[in-house]
């Protein structure tokens, strides 16, 4: 069993479209966003990473016309982090003054990890983050104060992970590891597919695949640092890379959807499943039968206008 999980991750690992670049924090080589950035919540600007000899040039840029607002050049090399393999960015707080930059991967795993932390109007540098062991940046707190990674548990096995809290004013590790409180036995597996966050950055909704297991959703608290795991039953092994998540209903609703149709959704106030309504989505099967009884009523019709009226014989 075990083997055959592995074999259906590799296989949704291996069809997972990314662009060929510079490796950002996740795990699978490949993705990189540091020239698509991160946008502000209210989408008026742009975070972008380009490499430059010795360091990172880092630029903020006004989304309509492109003018660059404000650039700054860091030693080192860090990129903006992807969150998911679909390439998802984050690393924008919500309050739009702190940026976090991660340093690229060049192997799995590697042995020590580096962020670096800016003040996102400015681009001044703020802090530089220097972990022992493999992670990969996850979420920011809306003030800025908290960063939250993924620890990578296992040397052969990057769906084994841990979510873990750095606090930025002491610039120490926090112990425990984040765990939904209903789930605290059980171990993360999973590779993310999928990101969105609320607008004020306050929660962070990962879609993972489950290690070859059961899809979820993790949910994460940035304000609280508190999880909720939340299992999404009924979703094809094959159709995984393929889907998305989506805000909708003003923020009230998380969407899993393949390209237009919607898998299912979770209520953001009670991070319960609902399934997808079906009173205004017809199969195709459907459509085809009403078309079909239309034009075959429509010709019976037509036919009865054209058939001749016999009228009847007198009788002398």
């Amino acid at each position: 069993m075990r083997i055959l999980r592995a074999l259906a991750v590799a296989t949704v690992l291996s069809s997972i479209a990314v662009p060929v670049a510079a490796a950002d924090g996740l795990p699978v080589l490949g993705v990189d966003v540091g020239a698509s950035g991160v946008a502000a919540p209210d989408g008026g600007s742009r975070y972008v990473t380009i490499p430059a000899p010795g360091g990172t040039m880092v630029e903020r840029s006004r989304r309509a016309g492109g003018q660059i607002l404000s650039a700054t050049f860091h030693r080192g090399r860090f990129t903006v982090p992807a969150v998911a393999y679909d390439g998802s960015a984050s690393g924008l707080s919500g309050d739009r003054h702190t940026l976090v930059l991660i340093e690229p991967r060049r192997s799995f795993p590697r042995a020590t990890t580096s962020l670096l932390v800016l003040h996102a109007p400015s681009l001044a540098y703020r802090a530089l983050v220097k972990l022992r062991g493999d992670f990969s940046f996850d979420a920011v707190s809306p003030n800025g104060s908290r960063l939250f990674l993924i620890q990578y548990l296992s040397p052969a096995d990057p769906t084994r992970y841990a979510v873990r809290s750095f606090d930025l004013g002491t610039m120490r590790l926090v112990a425990a590891p984040i765990v939904d409180p209903r789930e605290a036995g059980e171990s993360m597996r999973g590779n993310p597919l999928s990101r969105v966050e609320s607008r004020d950055g306050g929660m962070a909704y990962t879609l993972y695949d489950g290690g070859g297991a059961h899809p979820f959703i993790h949910a994460l608290d940035t304000a609280r640092a508190t999880a909720r795991c939340i299992d999404i039953s009924g979703l094809e092994l094959a159709a995984l890379p393929r889907l998305r998540l989506h805000l909708g209903d003003g923020g009230r609703l998380v969407t899993v959807a393949d390209g237009t149709r919607t898998l299912a959704s979770v209520d953001t106030r009670t991070l319960s499943v609902r399934p997808p309504s079906r009173s205004h989505a017809w199969p195709v099967s459907a459509i085809a039968a009403a078309l079909a009884g239309a034009t075959l009523l429509a010709l019976v019709l037509r036919l009865r206008r054209r058939r001749p009226v016999r009228r009847p014989v007198p009788v002398d």
